[in-house]
């Protein structure tokens, strides 16, 4: 008996290379314009039965235009959400064949070594900065690295890192009164914003705090960085000081844990 188009395993028999999925392996979703990209939110419900063991090496995912079907886009955008997968390492696609899932390989994570300010400026390499907003804020954090008063408001740019497979990093940037009234949105222009500051107001920083925490996702955060609630997160707060000691800039950066690290060498000065 011939399987109809709609049947969900049609063509997508098993073969030498395992088992086959179901559509229903995936997660039903309605997918909207308004929610992003279109094949970004097709990788992440394509990526949960593989990541969570659901679909394991070696099984068949349904056909191209199966997918297409069952969430209602294009097979450009398919193809493009089996492209990003590959590169991740979780499928290997086959010509005329469905892909297959592969063993994935665990990512490199990029490893913080802030010792000077190109390090710094060298750790946003590849990446992209998002802006989101840029206004006056009030922050317990920014008040007491800038001396203010609890009711006093600093200006705050709001912005998320992306990198090549996603969202990386939520980063919030605080400047003090007298400085952040002198900055615009469209000054913020560098992926580097201390940067960006000290071009357009001739300020030289000289110096920077680092101080790093750990802290969990919250539901919004997860969000945002398309990751799991709950999940670890690493917590930089930068304080950026002028040549006269001054505080210019505090950034802090929640960083997801599972994509990046820190690490320092020790040496032994005990002799």
């Amino acid at each position: 008996m011939k399987a109809s188009k709609t049947d969900p395993v049609a063509d997508s028999s098993p073969d030498a290379s395992g088992a086959a999925a179901s559509l229903e392996s995936f997660q039903p979703r309605a997918l909207s314009r308004d929610d992003g990209p279109l094949y970004r939110q097709l990788v992440t419900i394509l990526r949960e039965p593989i990541t969570n063991g659901t679909l394991v090496p070696g099984t068949s995912l349904p056909r191209e235009a199966d997918i297409a079907e069952r969430f209602g886009v294009s097979l450009i955008t398919v193809r493009q959400a089996l492209r990003d997968l590959e590169n991740d390492g979780l499928i290997k696609k086959r010509a005329a064949k469905p892909a297959i899932v592969a063993v994935p390989e665990l990512p490199a994570q990029p490893s913080f070594d802030f010792r000077s300010f190109a390090q710094i400026a060298e750790s946003t390499k590849g990446r992209a900065l998002e802006i989101h907003s840029y206004r006056k804020e009030r922050s317990a954090a920014a008040s007491a690295a800038f001396g203010l008063k609890p009711e006093e408001s600093c200006h705050c740019l709001r912005a998320t890192l992306h990198q090549k497979d996603g969202p990386a990093c939520q980063t919030t940037f605080y400047f003090p009164p007298a400085i952040g009234s002198r900055l615009k949105r469209p000054d913020f222009d560098d992926v580097v914003v201390f940067r960006a500051v000290q071009r357009h107001l001739g300020i030289q920083l000289s110096s920077a705090r680092i101080t790093v925490r750990a802290d969990i996702a919250d539901e919004a955060l997860a969000e945002a960085l398309d990751y799991k609630v709950g999940g670890p997160i690493l917590v930089m707060e930068m304080l950026y000081f002028s040549a006269a000691g001054e505080p210019v800039e505090l950034t802090i950066n929640k960083n997801r844990a599972d994509l990046f690290s820190l690490s320092y060498d020790a040496p032994n000065d005990l002799g």
